[in-house]
């Protein structure tokens, strides 16, 4: 299948000196690193989530703490001392 695609400069130079070294078609080389990057993502278990965060002091989490961010934890672990 024909299609247009916009890949990185560096990347493409990459690509298109591996199907030099191989003496494959770019498309060909292009096909297969997809292809192995997409089974590698499959094949990678899922992740699992935690159904509680586990706390050693207290009674877990302090509601409103974003714990995204570290700006807000460092702020909230101020206040503690």
């Amino acid at each position: 299948m024909r299609t247009t695609v916009n890949i990185d400069d560096a990347l493409l130079k990459e690509l298109r000196q591996r199907s030099a070294r191989e003496g494959r078609s770019l498309g060909a080389v292009i096909s297969d690193a997809l292809r192995a990057g997409l089974t590698r993502r499959q094949s990678r278990e899922p992740s699992k989530r935690a159904d509680a965060l586990i706390t050693f002091r207290g009674k877990g989490v302090r509601s409103g703490v974003n714990l995204d961010s570290m700006s807000d934890l460092l702020d909230v672990m101020g206040e503690d001392r």
